[in-house]
């Protein structure tokens, strides 16, 4: 009996030997570039310089919590944070949102031609760099820029508006951004959400009497909230990444300059600057990990309150 199994697995293992070499290649990936990496986590802890060895990380002086300590006591701590999870929270609620709305009205859309043309257009952007798209925000939105020109011709300003380096201006760009680079991918999701609704259910619907408002908000909203959900949990794990499209560090780092400094400075861009331009690997590191700790909690506590709101969840 042990023998014949043996066989069925390894006949089992040989059938599909490419898309087993697919899933090892993808498990040693997350090897290398995941769960080896976190083995630095313990420099968080160390005196480490760059003038040591990378081996010499684990022999180096152990400090506790001082770099911890050093960020809560730095003069910056107090608008670091607050730029990090304002930003994030206005992303959460714009970004988010708007997928779901555009893939409702996409599948509304009756024309097929310009329903294609629509969706094709509104998901190209994401395959836009940041960096292409912080050239393009900086031509349309500088004091000489596209905007400010056409307000000025038109006579409804008469000075231009900073929107590049005035602090106020600085988290609406970002999130306008972000809503328009990632909305038409994200809405895909969504898409492919609505097209496994039971045509049924619309025709009964429609029998019933139901307009087209009502039949998105008692079938195709319900129908989708277990794919919203999924999405969320995933959403508010990367918050401080900057939610569906992760591109905080990008925005802030891109767009970010002496005058917006005030708002446009996180925990992200605060991480980089300290860690690769000042060298400060250890104390970044310590701020790197209270960022993960966090996301890794919101994980954990949406995971649950969807599991008991809706019966839906990731794990």
């Amino acid at each position: 009996m042990k023998r014949d199994s043996a066989l069925r697995k390894k006949s089992f293992f040989r059938r599909q030997g490419l898309l087993q070499t697919f899933a090892m290649l993808g498990m040693l990936y997350l090897l290398i570039f995941t769960f080896l990496p976190m083995a630095g986590i313990v420099m968080a802890f160390k005196d480490y310089s760059i003038d040591q060895k990378a081996v010499e990380m684990f022999s180096s002086k152990w400090v506790g919590i001082r770099h911890f300590r050093d960020f809560v006591h730095d003069i910056n701590f107090y608008p670091i944070v607050r730029n990090t999870i304002v930003l994030s929270v206005l992303k959460l609620l714009f970004s988010f949102p708007m997928p779901i709305l555009f893939a409702i009205l996409i599948n509304e859309v009756k024309n097929q031609p310009f329903k294609r043309i629509a969706q094709t257009v509104s998901y190209l952007p994401h395959f836009i760099s940041w960096v292409i798209i912080a050239g393009l925000a900086i031509s349309f939105f500088s004091s000489d820029g596209v905007i400010n020109t056409l307000l000025m011709r038109l006579g409804l300003i008469h000075t231009p508006i900073p929107y590049l380096t005035s602090s106020g201006d600085y988290w609406p760009l970002a999130v306008f951004l972000d809503v328009w680079k990632d909305m038409g991918w994200w809405a895909i999701i969504f898409l492919a959400a609505i097209t496994g609704i039971d045509p049924t259910l619309y025709s009964a619907a429609e029998l019933d009497g139901a307009g087209r408002l009502r039949k998105i908000w008692s079938i195709t909203l319900p129908s989708i909230r277990g794919t919203v959900t999924v999405v969320l949990i995933l959403t508010l794990g990367n918050l401080f990444g900057g939610g569906l499209s992760g591109s905080n560090f990008e925005q802030s780092y891109l767009l970010g300059n002496t005058m917006n400094f005030e708002r446009s400075e996180i925990l992200q861009t605060h991480i980089f600057k300290t860690g690769l331009v000042n060298s400060r690997f250890a104390y970044a590191t310590a701020v790197g990990l209270i960022q993960s700790i966090i996301s890794l909690i919101l994980v954990f506590i949406s995971n649950a309150v969807s599991k008991r709101v809706s019966d839906t969840s990731l794990f």
